[in-house]
């Protein structure tokens, strides 16, 4: 039997101000299987990103469970939301998110430093992982000395240096031209076959989207599969 790596059982998320509320996602249910490379579309506002930051841990959900390997995220205490986003997740963003002090190497290897991994080693495993992305030869530049597309390799890199199970990608390709945007969609689901990762992308790019195992859109708060 192939091992479920996400399982999302009644989720809801409603938010609420004075006197209103507003329910964007309602009865949402999903089982991922280890190792596939799940896409979500939707239109904007549908609550594709509410989902991820969920699935992240950066958001809270009303109601429902969620479980992530052995992480029941509406259980767990801030200390084991710490571990499950340094060593069960990679996250990758519309914006790179990189420190502009920091060269392509450090801003990769830095998450594995904060995890307790020797510099050495966290140096050599990033080195490792933007030869992987195609940056062998800019190391040591600033993300200010980087193109756009560049930057969001380095961020794919950095995703992957704690050795993450699942990796969430939210519009990772957004802020890209269609020439970049194809390269870096093409990167992120070869170099998380490449390391056996479950994957999780939101995204406007149908192209994109049609790359995964199986691709849902989000309707009136709920998952359904789609066919593109």
């Amino acid at each position: 039997m192939s091992e479920i790596i996400v399982s999302v059982k009644s989720l809801e998320k409603t938010y609420k101000t004075e006197g209103e509320s507003l329910t964007i996602l309602k009865d949402l249910n999903l089982e991922i299987e280890k190792g596939k490379k799940v896409t979500i579309v939707g239109e904007s506002g549908s609550g594709k990103s509410t989902f991820l930051n969920i699935i992240g841990s950066l958001d809270k959900a009303t109601s429902g469970e969620i479980i992530c390997g052995n992480f029941n995220l509406s259980r767990l205490e801030e200390a084991s939301l710490s571990k499950y986003r340094t060593h069960f997740l990679g996250l990758i963003f519309q914006f790179h998110y990189l420190l502009k002090d920091f060269t392509a190497l450090e801003n990769t290897f830095l998450p594995a430093l904060m995890a307790g991994l020797p510099k050495k080693a966290a140096m050599e495993k990033a080195r490792n992982l933007l030869c992987d992305v195609g940056l062998e030869n800019r190391l040591n530049h600033l993300p200010g000395k980087l193109s756009g597309g560049e930057r969001q390799r380095v961020a794919v890199a950095r995703s992957l240096i704690n050795d993450p199970q699942l990796i969430l990608a939210d519009e990772p390709t957004g802020n890209l031209d269609p020439q970049n945007a194809k390269m870096i969609g093409e990167l992120l689901f070869s170099m998380a076959e490449k390391y056996g990762k479950t994957l999780l992308l939101v995204t406007h790019d149908t192209n994109l989207a049609k790359k995964g195992d199986i691709c849902y859109s989000i309707e009136n708060g709920m998952l359904k599969p789609v066919t593109l």
